[in-house]
């Protein structure tokens, strides 16, 4: 199969990123063709400059608008692009050398309609990028990639490292303008259609830095708490009991606190278990205590603040159905 690949990656503020990915870009192990789509989003700092002096090595487009939104960006760098399959990446992520190598023998052997990546550390992450990365992957918490197959069945891939047809995307009339929540949506409305063949490519990992405080992941899951009533209101058929686990998890560990107050310490062992366990499984992956004890935090910090966003957003929409765009008019915008 002779495939072809367009790259879009939006970027807001981030030229330091835009030229770490790029450098990786210059390192890829390919045969295949492929182009890079670049769209400033309205950014004060741009990235201009980099994409220039890359441009004569690398094929690359660079767009310029106002600031839209990361959807609304990669549906416009979707209209100029040419190639077969579109591939979207965020800003802070770098390639592997054989990323494109491992999705082309993939594609050629299971003919993915569309398909996702898992993402990883690097050794050079700080501390806290390396906790929450264990946060955000692994099997004991919300995050982490479900199935370990190339084709698994209820695999959701995310924009950061995700690939689809580009008439199928076009098809589909692209993201829509909520954010986060974009990449979940797009998916839903892709699974109405069962002849759309979704898989994971474990292989094609990309190294994915993600925030670099603990106060951007705090906001950053927040705002995933409240988009997730938002599109299984649009999309009811896709609700899962699953969505509603921090929330318990939350409301549990408060109910350990009182009874701890009340003499009753049943509860608050149970959570501090969780947390031992926590604790191993960072040290056998992180291999360094201070990752391991971090992690802890990172990770209540992910139930307790997904928690808090889910639970405002659907009191708000679901119970006293309040428009969305207007009682959280930060997660749109307006094309």
């Amino acid at each position: 199969m002779n495939l072809s690949f367009s790259f879009i990656i939006p970027v807001y503020n981030r030229p330091q990123e835009i030229q770490e990915l790029l450098e990786s870009f210059t390192k890829l192990i390919t045969r295949v063709k492929y182009e890079i789509i670049i769209v400033e989003d309205g950014s004060i700092d741009t990235c201009e400059k980099i994409v220039t002096r890359y441009s004569q090595n690398l094929p690359i487009k660079y767009l310029y608008q106002s600031n839209k939104g990361p959807g609304e960006a990669r549906n416009r760098a979707a209209d100029k692009a040419q190639y077969d399959f579109l591939i979207f990446l965020d800003s802070d992520v770098l390639l592997p050398e054989d990323y494109l190598e491992k999705i082309t023998n993939s594609l050629d052997k299971y003919s993915f309609d569309c398909f996702g990546g898992p993402d990883q550390d690097d050794h050079q992450f700080t501390i806290v990028q390396k906790a929450v990365d264990f946060t955000m992957t692994s099997y004991l918490t919300t995050g982490g990639i479900r199935g370990k197959k190339e084709s698994t069945k209820n695999y959701e891939p995310r924009s950061f490292n995700l690939g689809i047809k580009r008439k199928l995307f076009n098809k589909l009339n692209g993201f829509s303008n909520i954010h986060p929540g974009e990449d979940p949506e797009l998916i839903m409305r892709l699974k109405k259609n069962p002849r759309i063949k979704i898989g994971l490519i474990p292989s094609a990992k990309v190294i994915h830095k993600r925030r670099i405080s603990i106060k951007k992941f705090r906001i950053q899951l927040y705002k995933f708490g409240l988009v997730r009533p938002i599109i299984t209101q649009w999309h009811p058929e896709f609700d899962h009991i699953t969505f509603y686990f921090p929330l318990v998890f939350t409301i549990g560990f408060c109910l350990s606190i009182i009874s701890l107050l009340l003499g009753y310490n049943f509860l608050i062992l149970m959570y501090s278990f969780y947390g031992i366990v926590l604790i191993l499984e960072c040290l056998i992956k992180k291999r360094n205590l201070w990752i391991a004890l971090l992690s802890v935090y990172t990770t209540y910090m992910q139930f307790f603040s997904y928690a808090f966003g889910f639970l405002l957003s659907y009191i708000q929409v679901r119970i006293f159905n309040k428009k969305p765009e207007k009682v959280f008019p930060e997660l749109f915008f307006s094309n």
